[in-house]
């Protein structure tokens, strides 16, 4: 064991070119941990805090000087000194610092970024992989190594880009018993595949926040699946065998609160929560849908288990914006029976623990789990892979282009070799 000596925080460019924060922790063995903090374009509002400086002077007021000043002073001065391998008692110190139920005070980027740090320095310290010491600290027993499937955004929409789909991701996901290799390998040719399609039908192929296709001018929210089912057979690959669709609906994005009523501006449609499931039955019928996400908004909780019935169990209906990475709202889900699987953000919750604590909710009860990059403010940072990894995630879900997307991938392909190398 080895306590921590310090902890340092600065400011560095996400993918969207606003700021972020990355975090060392040294420990006395001098083993170090370094991690940077990636934020969303678009958010569940009970997420952790993001917490920004608001210096219009600065980053048009997306600095991050308070969230790391918070870490060089209250945070450092309160860790310092404590066992890195304590990191279910680092993070509850945190908590308790913070005080409040979002993370506001000290910032949930802030918590986020020294929680991973630790976490790594640790690692570092056992000289064990991360996804290896992970299991450890967590007390996930022998379970055996399955590896994710690739779920790669290849048409964007909604928030992530303009003048397209009210929907936010149309995506492809692995299936089968392929190697991760493999999956990621066929994905790429899939993805090449759309790119001819687009340029076919006079598309942009210019590319959104995460790396995706973003072409506007598409006719109808459904036309982006009969693209993915096109480009699977024209890379050589069965649809609903080896790569199925994802959708990210993103609905909280297009539902008014006031009149309960979610805006389809693409179609010039206002829908009832029960006509927007009869908007989305078809689709199950007709696509070799993989997973759907998100379909209806966060603040509709009384009709997702409706679209869990709609489905009838022939994919996972994923919970992001309802329930954020939080442990009770997940629990909440479970309970009533609004979603079968959950998408996992490391900032959503603001600490590893929370994370992981999720994701352990969902193996209790059978359920998925799908750790996901973020949109707007990405970093190269993989964390999210190796905690993958270890709880046997389904699913990671990354763009397919852009070095902070493609990182992830590289280094799924990576830790498959030394899993293999150790047989």
């Amino acid at each position: 064991m080895s306590k921590i000596k310090n902890i340092y925080a600065r400011e560095i460019l996400a993918s969207g070119g606003a700021p972020s924060l990355e975090v060392t922790v040294t420990l006395e063995s001098g083993s170090i941990g370094e991690a940077s903090v990636s934020y969303g374009a678009s958010a569940g509002s009970k997420e952790a805090t993001v917490l920004l400086d608001g210096d219009k002077a600065r980053y048009g007021g997306k600095g991050m000087l308070n969230a790391i000043n918070n870490i060089n002073t209250t945070i450092k001065s309160a860790l310092v000194g404590m066992e890195a391998v304590e990191q279910r008692v680092i993070d509850n110190k945190m908590i308790e610092i913070d005080g409040t139920i979002n993370k506001a005070v000290l910032g949930g980027n802030a918590m986020l970024g020294v929680s991973l740090a630790v976490c790594r320095a640790q690692a570092d310290e056992e000289k064990m992989p991360l996804y290896k010491y992970l299991r450890k600290v967590y007390g996930i027993g022998e379970i055996g190594w399955k590896l994710p499937k690739p779920m790669i955004v290849m048409i964007e929409g909604g928030k992530h880009a303009d003048e397209t789909t009210d929907l936010q991701e149309f995506m492809v996901g692995a299936m089968g018993n392929k190697t991760a290799s493999e999956n990621v390998r066929m994905e790429m040719e899939i993805y090449d595949a759309l790119k001819k399609i687009l340029k076919a039908e006079k598309l942009s192929t210019n590319v959104g926040n995460e790396g995706a296709f973003a072409p506007n001018g598409i006719a109808s929210n459904e036309k982006p699946m009969e693209y993915l089912v096109a480009a699977i057979t024209n890379a050589g690959y069965i649809p609903g065998v080896d790569a199925g669709v994802g959708i990210d609906a993103a609905a909280s994005e297009f539902y008014n609160e006031e009149t309960k009523k979610y805006e389809l501006k693409l179609e010039g449609k206002e829908l009832t929560s029960e006509e927007l499931i009869a908007y989305y039955k078809p689709w199950i019928e007709k696509y070799p849908i993989a997973t759907m996400e998100d379909m209806l908004s966060e603040f509709d909780w009384d009709n997702w288990p409706k679209m869990v019935e709609a489905i009838n169990g022939k994919f996972p209906l994923i919970a992001d914006d309802l329930t954020v990475t939080n442990v009770k709202l997940w629990a909440k889900a479970i309970e009533i029976k609004a979603a079968t699987a959950i998408l996992i953000k490391l900032n959503q919750a603001g600490t590893l623990t929370e994370t992981m604590d999720c994701c352990l909710l969902a193996n209790e009860h059978n359920l998925l789990s799908m750790p996901s990059h973020r949109g707007g403010g990405e970093t190269n940072d993989t964390f999210l892979v190796d905690l993958a990894v270890a709880v046997n995630s389904a699913y990671i879900k990354v763009g397919p282009t852009r070095g902070e997307r493609v990182c992830k991938y590289n280094r799924l392909m990576r830790i498959e070799e030394e899993l293999r190398n150790e047989q």
